[in-house]
């Protein structure tokens, strides 16, 4: 077994050979897309920008020229991936290398050789038995099947050809530090639940994961059976199909849909970890691994829990706007991802920090950019990579030109890295002593009920929309559920507690140190997300259970039992505005802290030293004006700004907050003086 090389850290990657501490300051420059005179000052400006870190794609399809033959530099320069990153290792920087196979960067096959996405045999099928196309610019291709082995033998014999050049450049022998392990794997973006994959791999791989679920036919049967229906006798562990379309009409019926939805989940985790074990024995071990959900990753087949093993990091790409409503999910977001990246001891990463846009996307512009980046830092994030710190084709708006000049934007990005390391920022925590959890089991059955076909779930999650949306109406459960949450977060804003998301099946890590933890529910819900629940109640959290108490379990069966929720609360919330009066209630009770900010549409998060002292303050204006808000923070008299030369006093009375202006779609952070 190689012995660790790096490994990761709460405040960024770990290098075993000095113990040096390296935060995830990244930004991302494809060599293979620029000519090799321009890597040095590309590589040069990134340093000056403040970039530790160089993020790469090492794409298939461009070093391969035939089939399974490939130049990785033997004769086009530009594909010399390793003379790329022994450059890197000469200025001292680091590298992650994301050798796909899926990379997307806008190439067309997204990165794959056109011969592996026209084979049938490695194409993922719709329940007709046709290819899966993906109409995306420039050209349309049907997607791979993470469950062909046809797909699989042909991205083995691409990481024989790559991993080989990669591995012996790893730290201290070289910069790599991380190796990423596929990319956006939400199913190529046809993530519906009756979408794909209907591979004949896929169906049997269906059939293995039932059998370890239920172990006996008999068992199978009883689940899939409803009442006054008479059962299938000819139901049987390898006669089971996976539904085509949602066609449920009671709730018992539910349970094979949500046995597809959450086969889809093990598919990927076990994909994933299938070509972790195959660069792992090509040499690139040692480094920690990696994968990045894109945006709607909640409303995809993409489960945090089920990667971990083979999986050291999941990140999230950014490529949010500044507006109110973009604002509200990237917080959503990013509390998530924070609270099960603290306790799992790793940084929440934002694996791609959008910088500029592809010219056939909606535009950003610098101050969308900056936004979503402080923004994302100001509710947990504790490392980012600058995707596109260097421009090429296909994207525009990059700090930095193709020929490896910077541009003003590159000053602005410098200034915020310098003053984030001289305020040390990556040690600091932002504490969120109150946790909202969103089953999985709900968001499986929102997969499942999705009521618009063929556009993906995923769309609505990214607008901010939920459940009520873009369910059938026939489901007020999961309507119900979103509501009961949705309450506290809005009675959480208004008094300013701090609060983060927590995934259902990520419990054990992402509620730990709550002082609070309210968990929507709807008739179902895992035995084992409720004795979790319970877990963190015995050992002194408030649990808040509701709007009702369920009688099925994750996959809609009904349960022998009656839940056990003893030492939990249980909360109808049959009057919404009743949430506040309960977060007032917790106040006083818990001692929660609490920075109210006027107006509402402003927002602001504060972050900790160990000590617990209030070190760094984020406002928050995602709205096109300027705003005066006024902020209070118990025990601080001034706030100097971190990147401006200003200062702020705290009001005459001591109940006065601090009046600060924020310009429109901006954020300000502010080094605070306690009293």
């Amino acid at each position: 077994m190689e012995r660790p090389r790096a490994k990761l850290h709460p405040h960024g990657v770990r290098l075993e050979a000095t113990g040096e501490i390296v935060p995830l300051v990244c930004g991302t420059m494809h060599y293979w897309r620029l000519d090799p005179s321009s890597w040095a000052r590309g590589l040069d400006a990134m340093r000056a920008m403040g970039m530790r870190v160089v993020d790469t794609y090492v794409p298939w399809g461009p070093h391969e020229y035939a089939p399974r033959k490939f130049d990785f530099g033997e004769t086009r320069a530009r594909l010399d991936v390793a003379r790329f990153l022994r450059m890197i290792h000469e200025r001292g920087m680091l590298a992650i290398v994301r050798p796909g196979p899926h990379i997307n960067a806008e190439l067309t096959y997204f990165g794959l050789p056109e011969r592996v996405v026209w084979d049938p045999a490695c194409q993922a099928k719709t329940p007709k038995g046709n290819p899966v196309m993906l109409p995306i610019v420039p050209v349309a291709f049907p997607v791979p099947s993470y469950a062909s082995e046809a797909f699989h033998e042909e991205v083995e014999k691409w990481f024989e050809a790559c991993i080989p050049i990669l591995a012996p450049l790893r730290h201290p022998d070289g910069p790599v530090v991380m190796v990423q392990v596929d990319n956006e794997g939400a199913l190529y973006f046809r993530d519906g639940t009756y979408d794909q994959d209907y591979h004949p791999d896929s169906v049997q791989l269906f059939r293995d994961y039932l059998r370890a679920k239920y172990k006996r036919p008999s068992a199978l049967k009883s689940a899939w059976s409803a009442p006054n229906v008479a059962p299938d006798d000819s139901l049987t562990f390898s006669t089971a199909n996976p539904p085509a379309r949602f066609d449920a009409k009671t709730p018992d019926e539910l349970v094979r849909h949500l046995d597809w939805a959450e086969y889809q989940e093990h598919l990927l985790a076990t994909a994933f970890e299938r070509m972790q074990k195959k660069i792992a024995e090509l040499g690139l071990d040692g480094i920690p691994t990696m994968h990045n959900f894109p945006l709607g990753e909640a409303a995809t087949p993409l489960n945090a829990q089920r990667l971990y093993g083979s999986i050291d990091l999941v990140g999230l790409d950014y490529y949010h706007r500044a507006t109110p409503s973009e604002h509200t999910v990237l917080m959503r977001r990013t509390t998530e991802l924070a609270s099960r990246a603290e306790g799992r001891e790793v940084p929440a990463f934002a694996a791609e920090m959008g910088v500029g846009f592809p010219p056939f996307f909606a535009p950003h512009d610098e101050k969308d950019s900056l936004y979503t980046l402080m923004a994302a830092l100001a509710y947990g994030l504790r490392g980012f990579n600058l995707y596109m710190a260097v421009e090429r084709d296909r994207w525009i708006g990059s700090p930095i030109d193709p020929h490896g000049n910077p541009r003003a934007l590159a000053d602005d990005y410098n200034e915020l890295c310098e003053a984030l390391e001289d305020a040390d920022f990556f040690s600091l925590k932002r504490r969120a002593p109150v946790r909202l959890v969103m089953p999985r089991s709900l968001r499986r059955l929102a997969r499942v009920s999705h009521a618009f076909g063929p556009v993906t779930p995923a769309a609505f999650h990214i607008m901010g929309a939920g459940f009520r949306e873009g369910s059938f109406e026939e489901d007020p459960a999961l309507a119900s559920a979103e509501a009961f949450v949705r309450a506290f977060e809005r009675a959480l804003l208004a008094r300013g507690v701090p609060f983060s998301y927590a995934g259902g099946e990520t419990l054990d890590t992402s509620t730990e140190g709550a002082s609070w933890i309210v968990c929507a529910t709807a008739d179902g819900l895992k035995p084992d997300v409720i004795a979790e629940l319970r877990s963190r109640s015995k050992r002194g959290a408030r649990v808040t259970l509701g709007p009702v108490i369920p009688t099925r379990d994750g996959s809609w069966r009904t349960l022998a039992q009656p839940a056990d929720v003893r030492g939990l609360e249980i909360e109808p919330l049959e009057d919404l505005a009743r949430a506040d009066a309960l977060v007032a209630k917790r106040i006083e009770e818990l001692a929660l802290p609490t920075y109210p900010i006027d107006p509402l549409d402003a927002y602001v998060t504060v972050h900790e030293d160990e000590a617990g002292r209030a070190r760094l303050v984020f406002v928050m204006n995602p709205t096109s004006a300027p705003i005066v808000a006024k902020v209070s923070i118990p025990g601080v008299e001034t706030l100097s700004s971190l990147l401006e030369d200003a200062m702020f006093k705290r009001g005459p009375h001591t109940t006065a907050g601090f009046d600060v202006t924020i310009p429109a779609r901006a954020v300000r952070i502010f080094e605070v003086d306690a009293s």
